[in-house]
């Protein structure tokens, strides 16, 4: 019992990380604008780094290129044959209120801390430290992604608090994680092994498709190249994520 009350707390901290975006509410919607497309670039650059040199690395690792390529494409086919369904039903006029790679994000992300819910409850499994060691890894990763998936949605028409409200129902999903980690913790690498890079083909396929053509969308040199720096940016953090927590 510790070990699942351990698990669904740091499991719940974790998912607290997504509500970030508050700290823009006091921005006024003009000054926000300015920098939303930098964001965006972040996020972008964010999903890259995270798909190519964390999901995609662990998931070879642990089960082999040839099974994980074929995962990886999975994943991506089937956010692409989703966001079609959703762009049919959605705009099918012509006419969209809200991007349809909102939804694609707010699926790949719920993965994802699915994901982290089954990796804490592993550590926590194995052992108390362990898990809190796993638990403020999976933050200080988290963090800084969380602040791009907010951006993502609201540049996608979401309003600022409807955004910290869907990016914080995805967040959770980490909790469910986390019991299933617990419960069928034997399982937990089985889970893992597939979802791991089916993960990662979505990143690819939101940040690929979606979110670097919308960058091209900017007129303007400066705030093009600022983009650009902001998309490395995101890049260069993963990069440094992974040296920091995985040596």
């Amino acid at each position: 019992m510790s070990v699942l009350l351990w698990s669904v707390g740091a499991t719940f901290v974790v998912s607290l990380m997504s509500l970030v975006g508050i700290i823009t509410l006091g921005i006024k919607n003009k000054t926000f604008d300015k920098i939303l497309l930098l964001l965006v670039g972040f996020s972008a650059g964010a999903l890259m780094g995270g798909a190519f040199f964390h999901l995609i690395p662990e998931a070879v690792e642990e089960s082999g290129i040839e099974f994980v390529t074929f995962i990886v494409v999975v994943g991506f086919v089937s956010f692409f044959l989703v966001e079609r369904i959703l762009h049919w039903r959605h705009c099918h006029e012509g006419h969209c209120d809200v991007h349809t790679f909102t939804y694609m994000s707010l699926i790949g992300d719920g993965i994802h801390n699915f994901i982290d819910g089954l990796i804490i409850a592993a550590g926590f499994s194995v052992d108390i430290r362990l898990g809190v060691i796993t638990s403020v890894a999976v933050i200080a990763h988290e963090l800084p992604q969380e602040i791009g998936d907010f951006a993502i949605l609201v540049y996608g028409g979401f309003s600022k608090v409807k955004a910290l409200f869907f990016n914080f129902l995805s967040a959770i999903t980490a909790i469910l994680g986390a019991v299933v980690g617990v419960f069928l913790f034997s399982l937990a690498d089985v889970f893992s092994d597939f979802l791991v890079p089916f993960a990662a083909g979505g990143f690819i396929y939101i940040f690929a498709s979606d979110l670097i053509p919308e960058l091209h969308k900017e007129p303007k040199l400066v705030k093009s190249l600022l983009s650009f720096v902001m998309f490395l940016a995101g890049v260069a953090l993963m990069i440094a994520t992974k040296m920091i927590f995985e040596g």
